[in-house]
């Protein structure tokens, strides 16, 4: 028996990676593709040619009622921040289970919302019931979930290697850690920018201390941290080296273990030994996020480096993998291979 699903925004590049991974996924079934009016009624396929010959069903206009009716159960939602808003507690009203893939429930401190994403949240409650997702870091919790909010996808590559180490205690207290990211253009969407065009497109930093990303950072880690993000002349990647100052006597050996133990049951973490470092295509096309670190003792100060596919681990794989949680089934199904349900 498998379970019907319905995309909504399948016109960006997060919405089709979802279409294509849910049409190799074999516990899920595709009921319902949706997106603006001006691609209702158009096959997804002429969207996104690469689905030619795998699955062509036609676009629908996104309304709640629509979307209902599709039969999905559960309804990922690669919108803009806005619409999530307005769409997740009216799915939720018709008992459709949410995995929503934009800002709009990241953030509990409602205040935050007109600074960093434009717009008074109207759905307050359902800010509070929102549970934030990176699955490694609340597995437990998603299966009773029925609006999920993942994490950015910066957010991703810096909160899951740290909150192990905050849980820890073994950051100095009162220090900003410091954070510098690199991601692919395919971060910015699909909608056409003239710094985002061919030759237009180089390595450069941007939303230098306004990053929306930050303020998700600092909340789910419980330290502060100033983050700012640089574009890259690539697709897709996101490479993160995260400077921060340990507690005094915090060795190499301390750091270690408690990254062990914290990713010892991840399928999708993988620790880099001594000496080896991540890169943007050590992780591209895969839900996987790779972590080395190295720590200078005398200095106790930890520079930790990641690295995650944006539109996979930072986005549409790993919403798949919270649907796998909230399944009960192997959160490896449909995005690694030997996976079980």
């Amino acid at each position: 028996m498998t379970t019907p699903v319905a995309v909504v925004g399948a016109g960006g590049y997060t919405g089709q990676e979802l279409v294509e991974l849910i049409t190799r996924h074999h516990a899920l079934r595709l009921v319902g593709v949706f997106a603006s009016a001006n691609s209702a009624g158009t096959p997804i396929s002429e969207i996104a040619p690469r689905l030619r010959g795998i699955v062509n069903p036609r676009v629908q206009e996104t309304n709640a009622h629509a979307i209902a009716q599709s039969g999905a159960t559960h309804v990922f939602l690669a919108t803009p921040h806005e619409l999530s808003m307005q769409l997740a507690p009216k799915l939720i009203e018709y008992d459709q289970i949410v995995l929503d893939l934009s800002g709009a429930y990241r953030l509990k401190n409602l205040d935050l919302y007109p600074v960093h994403y434009g717009f008074e949240h109207l759905h307050p409650s359902s800010v509070e019931e929102a549970l934030y997702t990176i699955p490694e870091l609340c597995s437990d919790k998603i299966p009773r979930a029925k609006l999920i909010s993942l994490a950015g996808c910066y957010a991703t590559s810096v909160i899951l290697p740290l909150v192990p180490l905050v849980r820890a205690g073994l950051l100095e207290a009162d220090r900003t850690v410091i954070v510098d990211s690199v991601s692919g253009v395919s971060g910015a969407g699909k909608k056409p920018a003239a710094k985002t065009s061919f030759c237009e497109v180089s390595q450069s930093p941007y939303a230098v201390l306004s990053h929306r990303h930050e303020p998700e950072m600092i909340e789910h880690t419980g330290t502060d941290i100033m983050f700012t993000p640089h574009l890259g002349p690539y697709a897709r990647g996101i490479l993160s080296t995260i400077h921060v100052d340990l507690s005094r006597g915090t060795t190499r050996p301390a750091i270690e273990a408690v990254l062990q133990e914290a990713f010892a049951d991840s399928p999708f973490v993988r620790l880099l030994p001594d000496g080896a470092w991540p890169s943007v295509g050590g992780v591209t096309h895969t839900n996987m996020i790779d972590i080395g670190f190295a720590v200078d003792e005398k200095r106790c100060h930890l520079v930790l480096v990641s690295a995650i596919d944006n539109l996979l681990k930072g986005a549409s794989g790993q919403a798949i993998q919270a649907l796998n949680l909230h399944l009960g089934i192997d959160e490896r199904t449909g995005l690694m291979p030997g996976a079980t349900t």
